[in-house]
């Protein structure tokens, strides 16, 4: 099945979310690039990354730092080019301090699909390891495996 391409149905645009988080969720920066423009420009937190290779460094620092990161995305809006999607990410640092991370991205295509804006929003929030809700093994979330509103986030 070829990736959706604008304009999106809402179909189309939870198929390009959960795309999109099996990408994140492989926690590979080389493949995840794929998916933006050659010259696509983000703005994460307060960080801005221009084009594929900046992509592909700024994901190899993230998933460093970020470890056992486990991503539920769930759209929120959509419309002809433009998705809206709000998150929810678990992981732990090297001193074994796990985190909840939440937080909304706005995402614009072109007509080939592929993403050319990304602009996330994010606040860290701490927890203990026993407050942990995504507990599948990691890489792609099961099928069955609850999405963030039926989690309650």
């Amino acid at each position: 099945m070829a990736a959706p391409v604008p304009p999106f149905t809402h179909e189309t645009a939870v198929q390009k979310v959960r795309l999109a988080e099996d990408g994140w969720n492989s926690r590979d920066p080389s493949r995840v690039s794929l998916v933006y423009t050659p010259d696509s420009e983000w703005r994460n937190r307060a960080e801005f990354v221009h084009g594929r290779e900046q992509i592909v460094q700024f994901l190899t620092r993230k998933w460093a730092r970020e470890l056992d990161y486990r991503l539920i995305k769930e759209l929120w809006a959509f419309t002809g080019d433009r998705i809206a999607v709000r998150f929810a990410y678990e992981w732990h640092d090297d001193s074994n301090n796990w985190y909840r991370s939440y937080g909304n991205e706005n995402w614009e295509f072109g007509e080939d699909g592929l993403m050319h804006h990304r602009y996330a929003c994010i606040n860290d929030v701490p927890m203990k390891e026993a407050d942990r809700k995504f507990h599948w093994p990691l890489g792609r979330r099961p099928d069955d495996h609850p999405g963030l509103s039926d989690l309650g986030l």
